[in-house]
């Protein structure tokens, strides 16, 4: 009977041994297949380059065709494979066969179309960029204007036209601006695997100009995103400040002007923003399209009827975008069409007129109701991110260039990027 417990003791590390031994090669399996997996699958990794199509990649590497066609019904509805870009990543995965089982491409810095094989066929999805998301903080002064003051490369760009987006309805960044203007920004940054990629949402801001403060905190309520300043109003206003970003006043509003090629005093009733041809135009308020196409000396001409009376004209355009027609609804912001020399100009620029009634108003002059405020019942919900984003603002240290709390944590340490 002694022996018992001794055989059962025996029975129990035998029966241990085994099931960790086939575990083990279970995974070894599991690797093996993995392993086999690799080796059956290659990928095709680029960047569309300039007039590239899906169909000349498919012809590049010898791809099927056939799939190319199943690939493009299966993504009609998702994003179509016409709309691809310059420098856009993508990525094919094919199998030893050179049968897609996969393709990729990076539609924006959101959003990814991801295309896989299945057992019904190609099925297609758009599938968001997961980021890792961190606060940056970034002020500096302005020098000559804001693109050059955020920075010059891309991302800084970006952020310069969000920042100018969110102040747009009171400050004309062409006219307003000042040199030693100061601009504070507290905006999400967005990473992958550690590395910095682009900015996302601005949080806050600040714009100092010409003495004047000015403060917008972004708020989120019922599925709308808006801009609003420390009392809760609104920025946004039924029209903008200019139609265009950047550019400067050479003509202004004026009843009797010395015009430059017919040289007779005559009416200006606008404003002439010059520009680079082919800088966009954009809507300055919602409304409906009353006119496009050539009209004497504006040369090509954008009407737009608004609310309430008010008409806006886009004059000496080089190109008026194929959608803007006649009886066409059009938003604030939406680009209508591109600046030029056509009809009776000495160079590239936009004439900008606005109406009241049919009677002409300065532009410059006219001031505008805001949109609707947050909801009283809102309210403490926006000052409690109101005052936690002014304290943010406040810690960003001003200089006369470009400067990032980061940056100079990183110096104060001894580093650099």
């Amino acid at each position: 009977m002694k022996k018992l417990p001794i055989l059962i003791l025996f029975l129990s590390i035998t029966l241990v041994f085994a099931f960790n031994f086939k575990k083990k090669n279970e995974k070894k399996d599991i690797q093996n297949i993995q392993i086999q997996e690799q080796e059956r699958y290659q990928e095709i990794c680029g960047t569309i380059e300039k007039g590239e199509t899906l169909y000349d990649i498919f012809k590049k590497y010898n791809l099927n065709l056939g799939e190319f066609i199943e690939l493009k019904e299966a993504s009609a509805d998702v994003h179509k494979l016409r709309n691809l870009y310059p420098g856009q990543p993508y990525k094919i995965i094919i199998d030893d066969s050179s049968q897609i089982n996969e393709f990729l491409y990076w539609i924006d810095g959101d959003n990814i179309l991801n295309i896989k094989r299945t057992e019904s066929g190609f099925y297609a999805e758009k599938i968001p960029i997961n980021y890792e998301k961190k606060i940056e903080y970034i002020g500096g002064m302005i020098k000559d204007n804001l693109i050059l003051s955020v920075g010059g490369d891309k991302e800084k760009l970006l952020l310069a036209l969000k920042l100018s987006d969110i102040f747009a309805w009171d400050i004309d960044f062409t006219t307003d601006l000042r040199n030693g203007d100061i601009f504070k920004i507290v905006v999400e940054g967005l990473y992958l695997d550690g590395e910095f990629k682009r900015y996302g949402k601005i949080l806050s801001a600040e714009f100092v100009n010409n003495g004047k403060t000015y403060r917008a905190y972004r708020f989120e309520h019922d599925k709308t995103i808006g801009y609003y300043d420390e009392e809760g109003k609104s920025l946004r206003k039924a029209f903008l400040k200019a139609p265009l970003r950047f550019s400067c006043i050479s003509s202004r509003f004026s009843n009797n002007r010395l015009h430059p090629i017919l040289k007779i005093y005559r009416p200006h009733h606008g404003l002439d923003y010059v520009a680079p041809r082919g800088t966009p135009v954009s809507t300055v308020g919602d409304g409906t399209v009353i006119f496009s196409g050539y009209k004497g000396d504006y040369g090509k001409l954008i009407m737009i009827r608004h609310p309430n009376g008010y008409k806006t004209y886009y004059g000496h355009l080089s190109k008026i975008k194929d959608e803007v027609k006649r009886g066409v609804k059009v938003q604030q912001g939406q680009i209508i069409g591109y600046v030029g020399a056509t009809g009776l100009a000495t160079g590239p620029h936009l004439h900008y007129e606005m109406r009241i009634n049919d009677k002409p108003i300065n532009p410059l002059k006219i001031k505008l109701p805001r949109g609707e405020p947050v909801a009283k019942t809102l309210m403490s919900e926006f000052i409690k991110i109101r005052d936690e984003m002014t304290s943010r603002l406040a810690s960003i240290k001003i200089q006369p260039l470009l400067v990032s709390l980061k940056d100079n944590q990183n110096k104060a340490d001894g580093r650099t990027n």
